[in-house]
């Protein structure tokens, strides 16, 4: 069972699985989504080469899709994957995704208050507002803010709930999970890039996005769905509906969202540095060199 996590996994995943007969399983939380192809970097059908990808594209935008149902459908697609003979390779950077599967950790479905929920989502509609429950989940959970951003509406917000609803916090119940007995052997690979040309890739990125019709996108999705989706929360679309809506110029929009996307690029980083189970690829090395360290492992 391998896991691949951060940018430039794409074509190095693709091309490891012909040369061990696998599959890949996405762990991207914004990839599941319908609809959502050119913020979320969606792998394309040419992309693939052939290779069967799970767990892509097929969650409605304003669907709640939970750590506990990824946990359950990734298990599923792993057992489908082995039954054809053939190895489950895990590709994306989900942090709590990650850890449902190579940690056994049980986000359980909790009996969250819903005049509660519509109470946070009501303060955090304002820049002031959503800066206060940000602090106070800070308070509550330390840990877990490490790698949350002050403008992650949904993660503060789940921060708070979590601790409304058990008393205690996220990280608190991510130790009492880990005590479980983990179903899979995992082998995990992150691939280091040095941070500047790390930052200019996922500048150039940005870009491309927008030339590839990001806007018309986003404006695709609100129209389609009556209840505002969901999945808009998510960085490169939070940013297109600011500047839909007229609240930023369409010039500090894109610079915003490459911002954005610098530092959670950053946290994601100092998350996975913390794995000391992590094998370490380099991004500057030839592909196949890293493809035989991996077979080596």
């Amino acid at each position: 069972m391998l896991v691949l996590l951060r940018h430039g996994k794409t074509a190095i995943s693709i091309e490891l699985a012909k040369q061990i007969n696998g599959e890949i399983i996405s762990c991207d939380s914004m990839q599941i989504y319908k609809d959502m192809d050119i913020g979320t970097a969606k792998v394309t059908e040419e992309e693939k080469e052939g290779i069967e990808h799970y767990l892509i594209d097929f969650v409605l935008p304003n669907e709640r899709y939970t750590v506990s149902d990824f946990k359950r459908d990734a298990e599923a697609a792993i057992e489908e994957i082995l039954a054809k003979g053939k190895t489950p390779i895990i590709v994306g950077g989900t942090g709590l995704y990650v850890n449902s599967l190579i940690y056994g950790i049980e986000y359980q479905e909790m009996d969250f208050d819903e005049e509660y929920r519509n109470s946070l989502m009501k303060k955090a509609e304002t820049e002031e507002g959503l800066a206060k429950l940000y602090e106070e989940a800070k308070k509550i959970d330390p840990e877990a803010m490490e790698i949350i951003s002050q403008n992650d509406k949904k993660r503060i917000i789940r921060v708070l709930e979590i601790y409304k609803a058990t008393g205690k916090n996220k990280t608190e119940q991510e130790i009492l999970s880990k005590a479980k007995d983990i179903k899979y052997d995992y082998q995990v690979y992150a691939i280091d890039m040095e941070r500047n040309k790390l930052y200019d890739r996922i500048n150039r990125r940005v870009d491309l996005m927008f030339e590839q019709g990001l806007i018309e996108e986003v404006k695709n999705i609100l129209e389609k769905y009556s209840d505002f989706p969901t999945a808009m929360q998510g960085i490169g679309y939070k940013e297109v509906v600011e500047y839909l809506r007229g609240d930023v110029t369409k010039e500090e929009m894109i610079e915003k969202l490459k911002q954005e996307t610098r530092h959670y690029a950053k946290r994601q980083l100092t998350w996975f540095r913390k794995n000391k189970e992590i094998i370490w690829l380099d991004a500057e090395k030839n592909m196949q060199d890293n493809i035989d360290i991996i077979m080596k492992g």
